[in-house]
């Protein structure tokens, strides 16, 4: 029939849907047959779950919605009747909480794992360009959401986040009060956090639509990072890794569910069970532990606006690494050097944490230091100069083909292949 698309799908209802809205065949292209390298590991599997956590987030994050009282006069009872009295409201709640938590271990891996094979590099820049805002916007939210439950740690930890961008010359002042709806962290300001923070993880699935749409365009890196050569190098998605992304998320499930149903509140603070109270201060204000990093960087220089510009340009400075790597090789496994960089990057970034945790005395404020001195130092100096110097071992010519000792194949051009056994 004229203007009707032809679709192959046997079942007449969903035939008759696909002819009409071609919903089921591009499913069966993009998810289907789309064909992906063969070589995938088990690192490949965390963008699948970090989707799988948006969803949870999501749903839950609806019911909670239903019964929260954004007042603050409410608001920390509400979460308490829902915690009491609301059916399963607990359950709801607790996996809120730490799918937060899960969210930001899952996504961070996948980043990590980006950074160690490559990911970031040509021809997928704007994938990985795409992939740090939805960072940006996962930490927003995040930081809106754990204010809503109004305890000591919630109204505190506003306070100090907010008050950052008066640091900013001009405008600074403005924001804040922008931000507060008032002089103050106040009604207003929950109010705001509350509807941003519904509202903004539907922005991030019309992100990660387009995250996706990108991935489909350049098509997947994988570990040796080597561009597909023929199509013996793929396995079409379903069933190879469909399968392998079901096992990934039954252990995901698992560990959820272990840290749901043993220790829901291993990952919290104590003080949150405490209504806020603007005359009493917490002897120490820290954040949710993902966002440490970037607290002690914000600590370790003791200007005010030195520190805001160093921990938004920690972030800033993601968007531009594809173009400070100088190497045309990118997986870390035929870069020895920068293999050994990226080691020492993620004890660094472990290391921020932890002293983002700690008070900012004695010996921690020098660690803090020279941890962001290395968090800098890694992208503006080693990352680029490395790319230059280092010899790359010898690349396979192809997926199929596998890593020999003597080497696989030729190197990008540029670079001459050394004997594996000198580099």
């Amino acid at each position: 029939m004229v203007g009707l698309h032809t679709s192959d799908i046997k079942n007449p209802v969903i035939n008759w849907i696909d002819t009409r809205l071609p919903i089921f065949t591009m499913m069966q292209k993009e998810y289907g047959v789309f064909p992906t390298p063969k070589n995938f590991n088990y690192f490949w599997n965390f963008g699948a779950l970090a989707m799988v956590n948006l969803m949870i987030m999501i749903v839950t994050g609806i019911f909670l919605a239903m019964n929260y009282n954004a007042s603050t006069a409410g608001a920390f009872d509400s979460v308490e009747r829902i915690m009491r009295d609301v059916n399963y409201g607990w359950l709801l709640r607790y996996v809120h909480a730490n799918g937060a938590s899960m969210f930001f271990i899952v996504v961070y891996i996948h980043m990590f794992r980006s950074l160690y094979y490559g990911s970031y590099k040509k021809p997928r820049e704007l994938l990985w360009m795409i992939g740090v805002a939805i960072l940006l916007l996962m930490m927003a939210t995040a930081f809106m959401g754990y204010v809503l439950p109004w305890g000591q740690m919630s109204y505190w930890g506003a306070t100090v986040i907010t008050n950052l961008f008066s640091a900013i010359p001009l405008v600074g002042d403005s924001i804040v009060t922008l931000l507060w709806g008032g002089f103050s962290v106040d009604n207003p300001t929950l109010n705001r956090f509350f509807s941003l923070h519904y509202l903004l993880p539907f922005v991030i699935i019309g992100v990660v639509f387009l995250h996706i749409v990108a991935l489909h365009v350049t098509g997947s890196n994988n570990p040796l990072g080597i561009d597909v050569k023929s199509s013996q190098d793929t396995l079409p998605f379903h069933p190879y890794y469909t399968v392998k992304d079901l096992f990934g998320m039954c252990i995901y499930l698992l560990v959820f569910a272990s840290l749901v149903f043993f220790a829901p509140n291993y990952l919290g603070h104590a003080d949150n069970y405490i209504p806020a109270n603007p005359l009493v201060t917490p002897t120490h204000i820290v954040p949710e532990w993902y966002f440490l990093p970037f607290y002690a960087i914000l600590r370790s220089v003791p200007s005010k606006l030195g520190g805001v510009i160093l921990m938004f340009s920690s972030i800033a400075i993601l968007f531009v690494l594809p173009w400070l790597d100088t190497s045309p090789v990118r997986s870390a496994r035929f870069r020895p050097i920068y293999r050994w960089m990226m080691v020492a990057f993620v004890v660094d970034c472990v290391l921020l944490g932890e002293v983002g945790g700690r008070p900012p005395e004695g010996i921690w404020v020098v660690v803090g230091q020279l941890s962001t001195l290395y968090y800098f130092l890694h992208f503006l100096v080693l990352v680029p100069v490395v790319g230059k110097m280092e010899h790359p071992l010898p690349l396979p010519e192809s997926i199929s083909r596998p890593v020999l000792p003597s080497g696989g194949g030729p190197l990008p051009a540029g670079y001459a292949a050394k004997p594996m056994e000198k580099v």
